[in-house]
């Protein structure tokens, strides 16, 4: 309308052609664009950008990446942006039961302890790193068949110190995933391994890696939902962000795209609110440079 009116035709005639009415183009010719509208187009911009580097985030990670892009903004707002958008990640699908008993415990529960008013619960944090681990195994269909994941997970970073994959659900992925944790982090004497009752996590081959290492394991009870919380909650966010986003047609194929979310997304990029808002390595990182100032 504009470029017509500097061309000689009035507005006028150019909204009754258009069947427009005239004080609402005057307006918007006074401001076109509202303050707050350009806000908005910058944080949805931020929201875009964090979601199409990594498609598989939810808001909650959209927003904590904006907020690092220079976009801060709430929670809810960024939900909002995101939902006006479109731009959701995967939801996860509820796990079923497999019908199988757990067998019996080859360790005692380490990670309960009684209140003052006489429950029971389940503690999974610890003042250090390399005292309580957690781990647990699952699994997701390729075309080639399963794959399974076994994850050990530090209780006081939430980082993923070690892990196994493999097509065979067998103790020595157990193993593997325990052998690859020690490797990386050095001396474990005394670390407490916490698991369910899985025929991996109790066999020999994984009680005498234990004793090698001077570990000492921890079971949960049976039926027990809290027993092992704190790694069904990493798992959850596994099948969400990458199990569940499509089918498989390779293990192998499953199994990069596993290890570059760990190593990629959830150590480095998924900030926890129980650290702060810090990542896994931000956090031990922070942690081991301020013990070293303090000595």
């Amino acid at each position: 309308m504009s470029e017509l009116a500097a061309d000689g035709i009035p507005v006028a005639v150019t909204c009754r052609v258009l069947q427009l009415a005239r004080q609402p183009y005057y307006r918007w010719l006074a401001a076109p664009v509202s303050r707050s509208e350009v806000v908005r187009a910058y944080r949805a911009n931020a929201l875009f950008d964090a979601h199409r580097d990594d498609p598989e985030f939810g808001y909650r990670l959209l927003v904590n990446e904006a907020r690092d892009a220079g976009e801060p903004m709430a929670d809810r707002t960024a939900w909002t942006i995101a939902s006006d958008n479109g731009w959701w990640s995967v939801f996860g699908k509820k796990r079923g039961r497999t019908g199988k008993k757990p067998g019996p415990a080859v360790h005692d529960d380490l990670c309960t302890m009684t209140d003052d008013h006489g429950r029971v619960r389940h503690v999974f944090t610890t003042e250090a790193p390399n005292r309580l681990w957690l781990t647990d195994i699952t699994e997701h269909n390729t075309a080639e068949g399963k794959l399974y994941l076994c994850a050990v997970k530090d209780a006081y970073s939430g980082r993923i110190v070690g892990y196994s994959i493999d097509s065979r659900m067998k103790s020595q992925l157990a193993v593997s995933a325990l052998e690859n944790a020690v490797r990386m982090r050095g001396d474990v004497a005394g670390c407490v391994l916490h698991s369910d009752r899985g025929s991996q996590f109790r066999s020999r081959k994984l009680r005498r890696a234990l004793t090698h290492h001077g570990m000492v394991g921890s079971m949960g009870r049976v039926a027990s939902c809290g027993d092992n919380a704190a790694m069904e909650s990493f798992f959850a966010l596994l099948q969400k962000n990458v199990l569940n986003r499509r089918s498989w047609a390779t293990r192998e194929e499953l199994r990069i795209a596993i290890v570059t979310w760990i190593e990629r997304t959830y150590h480095r990029h998924r900030r926890q609110a129980r650290l702060g808002r810090l990542t896994p390595i931000e956090f031990e990182t922070i942690m081991k440079t301020n013990i070293a100032l303090a000595a």
